[in-house]
This record gives C-alpha cells, structure tokens and sequence, in this order.
C-alpha cells in the first residue's frame, strides 16, 4: 500500500498525573525534515521522538507537537526559605528603622519579593521513564496520522492507476496510427525522389530503399513498446506499495523522454495530438507523484 506525505494525527494521554499531547503534521518534501517543538524541561526526550518518526517515515517535512501539562500540584517542586539571606534582610532593615526613624512596615509579602529569598528546589525527572511516556503517545498519534496517509494513499493509487490506463490507450492510438503514417511518408518521398532525380539515371530500386530507409526513421516503435513497459513498471511498484515516491519520479521521466521522442519522430497532425494527451496525462501523475512518501 502507498502512503501520502501529508496527513495529520493526534494522540492524548493521562500517564502518572501528566497529561500528554502529540500531534502531527506533514506535507510534501523530497527528504525527512523532522522538527520537534515541546517544553524545555523535556528536551532530553526529543532524540529518542524523532529517531521514532524516522522508523515510521521516509520522507515529508513532519512537525511533532508536544505538550505535558500536571494533572495535579507539582510534588516534585519545594520552595523553602532561604534563612541566611531572609535574616540578613531583617537585620538590615531594623537597622534601618533603629538609626534612620523609617517607619516599619516589614511584612511577609514585603519579604517575599526581596531576590534569593525563596529556594526552589525541583526533583529530578527520570528522564528515561518519561522518555518512553512520551513515545508511547507519540506511537498512539503515528497511528492515526499513519491511518489518514494510508486513506489518502488510496485515493492516489487509483488515481495514477487510472491514468495510466489511459496512457496505455493513447498509446495503442499511436501503434495503430504508426504504420499509416510511415506508409503515408514513404510515399510522399518516394514522389519527391522521383521529381528531384527525374533527369538523373538510378534504379527504381535504389529509390524506393532510399525512401524506405528515411521512413523508417519517423517509426516509433521502438518507444512505444518501451513505453508499455514504463506504464508496466508503474502498475507494478504500486502493487508493490512502500515508499515508492522517488521510483516513481525516476520512472516519469523516462516515460516523459520516450513521449517527447515520438512527439519529434512524428510528421502526423493526429500522432501530435496523441502525443499532447499522453504528455498531458504524465503531467497530472507527475504531479500527483509529488505526494507519495
């Protein structure tokens, strides 16, 4: 099965009184382009986030979102008074009141917003242990988002399946259309020959090989067949399913280069036209191509 390059999936969770949030989002890229945004305090999780993403992805620009709110008050942070300071600050204001006759209004709030007052202390996390919390939501949102490019994957596969069905009988048109118009060249040439080499002794049969070798030149089948056996190669990678995208953009350009072949081999206004539909449809496939992962 192919799979899109864009697509969008969330997850969240209620692990040991956190709630945690992943999201994400992609669009088309030629390269995996990961970019992980989430809380400073949970950095030390993002290697371990994206080398997930890359198990999971091939390509496309992925952002993962990540939130971690507390479910309940943070046992893990304890503010303290910092004594040594706190009495270093009383003894300097009653020093102030005692020689200078400030009024005293000393208060706790006065207190709390003096610096280094407080000491914060916060536990440590085990950051292994929320480390694997973390992916195990992140997993949950992959298979959503996974769910969502494999629909769209879908819609894509038949799609090109059915341009390329319709590529197949362009180019039937051609093989069809191909002997009447060598035959049609041969003749007109074999005329001209005739009226340029009219006052010129040569034998009827080195005019008529001489028309035939130049007909032979506007032939196409050579590329029709290799043509056939592009579209065959293409039903068969999305049979095959995966990351298929860069074959794909390999495989159009060589169908492109034998339709541009027989465009310029071609001295037939119908064979043109055929031509204009095929190059047209390898262009709405080329385009479709650039969102397969």
């Amino acid at each position: 099965m192919i799979k899109s390059m864009t697509g969008y999936g969330r997850a969240v969770a209620n692990v040991d009184n956190r709630e945690i949030t992943v999201e994400i989002r992609s669009v088309n890229n030629r390269y995996l382009d990961c970019n992980v945004k989430m809380p400073r305090v949970f950095a030390f999780a993002e290697d371990a986030v994206k080398q997930r993403v890359k198990d999971a992805v091939s390509r496309g620009k992925v952002d993962i979102y990540i939130s971690v709110n507390n479910m309940s008050a943070d046992e893990s942070v304890k503010v303290s008074i910092n004594k040594g300071v706190l009495e270093g600050y009383l003894q300097a204001m009653r020093t102030m009141v005692e020689e200078y006759g400030v009024r005293d209004d000393i208060s706790a709030t006065s207190l709390s917003r003096l610096p280094d007052v407080f000491v914060i202390e916060k536990t440590e996390e085990d950051e292994e242990k929320v480390t694997e919390q973390i992916v195990q939501v992140l997993n949950q949102a992959l298979d959503a988002y996974d769910t969502m490019r494999k629909k769209e994957g879908q819609a894509l596969e038949q799609d090109l399946r059915s341009r390329g069905e319709k590529i197949l009988s362009l180019v039937e048109a051609v093989e069809r259309r191909n002997p009447i118009t060598v035959s049609e060249y041969r003749a007109r040439l074999e005329s001209k020959l005739r009226e340029v080499l009219e006052s010129t002794q040569i034998e009827e049969s080195r005019i008529l090989t001489e028309a035939a070798i130049f007909a032979d030149k506007i032939a196409v089948d050579e590329e029709t067949v290799r043509l056939r056996s592009h579209l065959g190669q293409m039903d068969s990678l999305l049979s095959t399913g995966g990351p298929i995208g860069r074959k794909l953009d390999f495989l159009l350009q060589e169908m492109n280069r034998e339709a541009n072949t027989i465009g310029s081999k071609g001295n037939d206004i119908e064979q043109a036209r055929t031509v204009v539909e095929i190059k047209a449809e390898l262009e709405k496939i080329r385009e479709q191509t650039q969102n397969i992962e």
